[in-house]
């Protein structure tokens, strides 16, 4: 015979189970959102909030020594950009291996590594560009956004968030290299990527452009002076849009207060 208990258990498994399901479908959406969430940011902070130029103001050096046009920001921007996805990439496997003792050595020889193979590479297929760069390829090394982002990120988060960060600071990094690079080469040659086509391969041929046709040139532009003022005004410039963009969240942010 059935007791009552067993007949309201059996009348209320549906609902139970429904809830169940309810609550299994909130918490995956909730996750999904939460993830979404994490690599936006991360995208976000390499791309622009903590770029490794324009927040950070590191890497200098190469910054202001290889962008007298948009090619050699290019290359020496892809090359960092390999350094820093293989670099996190391999110190987050390793992460449960390596000692908190040891562990900047640890990541300078990994960095190094990766630097030495991204040379060797350059100097097999691409040997033009090699020359150009020169000795600014190995000193990658001290840069100080590879490291730092290997002991801030990398080294406290799992493979792929790691790689993606890599990616995103590195193509920040390129894209504030480009910018520059166009900047100084357009003012001080009146041409965009000249050399493509020698430096990158002849598939890049398409990338070169004469903007102004007989232009004699401004050799300011080109010489590190030139550089300093590009940047300095780069730098103003994104300060200038962060403070809008806040001036913008507080004017929305005071509308919603008074709605309320």
């Amino acid at each position: 015979m059935i007791s009552l208990t067993s007949l309201i258990f059996f009348a209320a498994q549906p609902r139970f189970l429904e809830q169940v399901h309810r609550t299994g479908d909130h918490m995956s959406i909730a996750a999904e959102t939460k993830n979404r969430t994490q690599w936006a940011r991360i995208a976000r902070d390499g791309l622009w909030s903590n770029n490794v130029v324009l927040a950070q103001v590191l890497a200098l050096c190469p910054l202001l020594a290889v962008t007298g046009t948009a090619t050699n920001g290019l290359g020496m921007g892809l090359a960092t950009t390999a350094v820093l996805v293989a670099s996190g990439l391999l110190i987050s496997m390793l992460r449960g291996l390596i000692t908190p003792e040891v562990r900047i050595p640890v990541f300078v020889l990994i960095i190094a590594v990766l630097v030495t193979l991204v040379d060797l590479g350059l100097n097999a297929w691409l040997h033009d560009l090699h020359k150009v760069l020169g000795l600014f390829i190995p000193l990658i090394v001290t840069n100080c956004a590879i490291l730092g982002r290997a002991e801030s990120f990398a080294s406290r988060n799992r493979v792929m968030p790691a790689a993606f960060d890599g990616l995103a600071m590195g193509l920040g990094f390129t894209c504030v290299l480009v910018v520059l690079g166009a900047i100084r080469e357009i003012i001080g040659s009146g041409t965009l990527f000249a050399n493509a086509a020698t430096l990158l391969g002849e598939r890049m041929s398409f990338m070169e452009v004469t903007l102004i046709p007989d232009y004699r040139g401004f050799l300011l532009a080109i010489l590190p002076p030139g550089g300093f003022l590009a940047l300095g005004f780069m730098l103003a410039g994104k300060r200038l849009i962060d403070a809008r963009i806040a001036a913008s969240k507080r004017r929305e942010t005071g509308v919603q207060a008074a709605t309320a």
